[in-house]
């Protein structure tokens, strides 16, 4: 009989699922014991009790396998602690690759994945088939043995947790569903159910495919949506035998796992099949969907390609149930940004039963830290928009991103579905110029232009793509005369008011309170000296500032500043959609903008971290001399009517200067040379301005007590045990990514952030964090042998503090 429902608790979890179950058994051990579990059928009765019950460590990126790896310790040690049966065990799983591309693609995440201690063997296909006797290895060129690789009974792990969860404290009842989310001054107080109102500090987000819906009664936008998954049993087969290896056949869209003498066989179809966009029946409990075999054939003849055993056996059991999947295949995971303190956990990308004992973990430090951590920055919710929970954007790009989980994961890899949300005003003017378009965060950009009569279409590889040449060209332009960038996708923030300094100030590492029109570049850091945002703010008047962000930070920067905003006479303006931002780039900047406005660019009267108002092709312009590709230029704030003019004023004079329109891969390059940080890659949360090289944008000598001053106080004078390095790599045909492992004199010592082609050092760049206990230093760095792992190869790379192009930072002072 379920405990009755108590009338507040200081955490309520929603949902009763292996996530929601793992975030409450977290917070006990954390020593929460007032805790609240809501289940509103009863335990994993919605996607939980027919998950496949896998337990994968290798993932998409460090800080995803270091959640997933935590799971797997956890489930060993479950029933042990519990009492309750898991039904744990460690067969190991085995990946295959019919392809070299492929190859190389499991071969880069094993070298991640060695950044967090995962045990992986290369193996080759005979031996693959000596672990798994029906295996058919024709076309197998490789393949990857995990021998921790788990399974687990997802209802078993999930009553173990809720066990665990109750006997530190916790109460769980079933039979009761929360309706609303009630919300007081912008922050949780509590939830309304079918038998009345719960007040509560924290909540929890975990119910599913129902987040969706019950987290907009409170305005939260959580863009999950169901699809149909796939899978067969078959009947008793000889050769499934207990302790088999899970197989993975990404190539194939399936995965194969032993099922008690029998064989699971897991479908990722390229297409998903999007279920029941409107809100989810109540009542949908430990329910299935119809059979569809004429979707899910075609994968099904792949499944008996690699395991032939399955053209000739019976099949017990055809499933079909629903599973919550994202815009970009990964979970949410945090502080919602509309409402304080209610927190996320939803859209697992069926990956949920492997990922829950880390979610578990991760959501409960959170809660009671106030800060991740561990790295989130992959999951975090902030990283979403409203437009993404629009019912035609969720029917549109969910079937994609389920079909991705198995596809390649290329580098650059661009969306094809649900494009178009946002265009800027100069977008058909510079599709003329031959631009190649991705996409972030809703917005259209272009990423490199083709010459004319070229293809503008990707080739996708892990080496050299199609857009190598082109992007080499903008490139050398903006290095050696000028290129023209369309940032008209970047974020700006209006704050004005009488505490707009005051705000600023607090929340700003560096110092605000500088003259009318300087620029000033700054991190905003939680309490542990962490990196919250990397932006700029510009003073335009006494009360009046500028804040300009990257578009994918764009929802995260605005929460954390509205929400420094609070009690605060300051008023917020996202003005974003109204503007053009046109960043004119290079040595000849200068002499080109010189023709198009009567105001002097001169570094006298002009002088680099400054903002003007000026005229320019007739037109009022804000322009503001900052630049993120190390080079002499401006950045020009029109208005979207003046933008196109502006934009056509400059094309014209541009010839004579050897204009060149420039994209967003040209930007990443030209960035990493001049060693300016990217945030989300380089920098997070997890990192402080000190350990990434930017103790210069720290002004300690204000008298203002900013967020983190503390922590990076008690910092500075200490030896800086890790440390943001930049490394060029020795191979002329090799490309470096994220999280290649970094190694000096044979030992790990870090991974890299990000990484890009260099054409002026006609080599991979990357930036790196790497750890040595008696501190990074010069010295520590000339003498070792360093090197970059790179799909299991081992490549020489020089090191080195400083940008490997410009490093006295001159040429934006020209």
């Amino acid at each position: 009989m379920s405990p009755s429902l108590p009338s507040r608790a200081q955490v309520v979890v929603i949902g009763g699922g292996i996530i929601g179950c793992s975030v409450a058994y977290h917070l006990t051990k954390r020593g929460v014991s007032d805790v609240l579990v809501l289940e509103q059928g009863s335990l994993t009765c919605g996607t939980t009790w027919h998950a496949a019950g896998l337990v994968s460590q290798l993932k998409s990126s460090h800080s995803l396998t270091k959640l997933a790896t935590y799971s797997a310790e956890l489930f060993k040690n479950l029933e042990a602690e519990t009492g309750q049966a898991t039904g744990f065990r460690a067969p190991g799983s085995i990946s295959v690759a019919t392809n070299e591309e492929r190859w190389e693609e499991l071969l880069r995440g094993a070298s991640m994945a060695s950044t967090v201690g995962v045990e992986i063997h290369q193996i080759d296909p005979e031996e693959a088939r000596e672990r798994v006797p029906l295996l058919n290895i024709d076309d197998v060129i490789g393949a990857l043995y995990i021998p921790d690789d788990g399974v687990t009974s997802p209802v078993d792990t999930t009553m173990a947790l809720a066990k665990g969860a109750k006997q530190g404290g916790a109460t769980v009842i079933e039979g009761i569903a929360v309706e609303e989310l009630r919300v007081k001054d912008g922050a949780i107080v509590g939830v309304e159910t079918e038998q009345g109102f719960v007040e509560a500090e924290s909540v929890v987000l975990a119910a599913g495919m129902w987040t969706r819906h019950l987290a907009a009664t409170a305005g939260i936008h959580v863009p999950a949506q169901a699809c149909e998954h796939f899978y067969i049993v078959t009947e008793p087969l000889d050769g499934v035998e207990r302790g088999m290896p899970t197989v993975r056949d990404p190539a194939g869209y399936s995965y194969f796992k032993e099922e008690t003498g029998k064989l699971m066989v897991g479908f990722f179809e390229p297409r998903g099949k999007v279920w029941q966009l409107d809100k989810i029946p109540r009542d949908f409990s430990f329910a299935t969907l119809p059979e569809d075999w004429e979707h899910v054939g075609p994968i099904f003849e792949r499944a008996i390609h690699r395991m032939p055993a399955l053209g000739d056996c019976g099949l017990q059991l055809f499933f079909n149930g629903p599973e919550a999947f994202t815009p970009d295949g990964v979970y949410y995971l945090g502080e919602s940004p509309e409402i304080d303190r209610c927190y996320v956990a939803a859209g697992f990308n069926s990956v949920g039963i492997q990922s829950a004992g880390g979610v578990g973990w991760a959501l409960a430090d959170l809660i009671v830290d106030g800060v991740p951590t561990t790295d989130l920055t992959a999951v975090d919710p902030r990283r979403s928009f409203p437009f993404q929970s629009d019912p035609a954007y969720l029917k549109d790009r969910i079937s994609e991103s389920l079909g991705l989980l198995y596809a390649m994961h290329w580098p650059f890899r661009q969306y094809e579905s649900a494009r178009d949300i946002h265009k800027s005003p100069l977008h058909d003017r510079i599709d003329a110029a031959g631009a190649v378009f991705g996409e972030l965060a809703g917005w259209e950009r272009p990423n490199w232009y083709a010459a004319e009569g070229a293809e503008r279409k990707y080739r996708y590889s892990y080496g050299k793509q199609n857009w190598f040449e082109a992007s080499g060209i903008e490139c050398r332009a903006v290095r050696e005369a000028v290129g023209l960038f369309d940032q008209t996708s970047f974020a700006n923030f209006t704050v004005e008011g009488p505490d707009a300094l005051t705000v600023l100030n607090r929340i700003s590492a560096n110092q605000i309170d500088v003259p009318v029109g300087k620029a000033v570049y700054t991190q905003w850091c939680n309490e542990r000296g962490g990196i919250e945002a990397d932006l700029t703010v510009t003073r335009l008047g006494e009360e009046s500032f500028f804040v300009v962000t990257a578009a994918a930070s764009s929802n995260r920067d605005w929460t954390w500043l509205r929400r420094a905003c609070r009690g605060h006479q300051v008023q917020l303006r996202d003005v974003t959609d109204e503007n053009v931002i046109l960043g004119v780039m290079g040595p000849l900047s200068r002499d080109l903008l010189t023709t198009l406005t009567p105001n002097s660019l001169a570094n006298d009267d002009f002088p680099f971290g400054t903002a003007q108002h000026i005229e320019i092709a007739g037109c009022p312009a804000l322009a503001l001399r900052m630049t993120y590709v190390g080079e002499l230029g401006w950045e020009i704030y029109l208005s979207n009517e003046d933008g196109p003019v502006v934009y056509d004023a400059i094309v014209s004079k541009g010839e004579a200067f050897g204009l060149r329109h420039a994209g967003y891969h040209a930007m990443n390059t030209l960035r990493l040379e001049g060693g300016y940080r990217h945030w989300g890659h380089d920098i997070t949360d997890q990192d402080t301005p000190l350990e990434a090289g930017l103790g210069f944008a720290v002004a300690w000598d204000k008298d203002v007590d900013f967020i983190g001053r503390q922590a990076l106080e008690s910092q500075r004078n200490q030896p800086r045990t890790k440390r943001l390095i930049q490394f060029r790599l020795h191979d002329p045909d090799r490309l470096l990514y994220h999280d290649e492992p970094i190694y000096r004199d044979g030992e790990m010592v870090g991974r890299t952030s990000s990484g890009m082609w260099s054409y002026v050092a006609d080599s991979a760049l990357a930036m790196g964090y790497v750890n040595c206990a008696d501190g990074v230093t010069k010295e520590w760095l000339e003498a070792g042998k360093w090197q970059i792992e790179v799909a299991t190869t081992k490549i020489d790379a020089t090191p080195s503090i400083r940008s490997f192009y410009d490093p006295a930072n001159e040429r934006v002072r020209m």
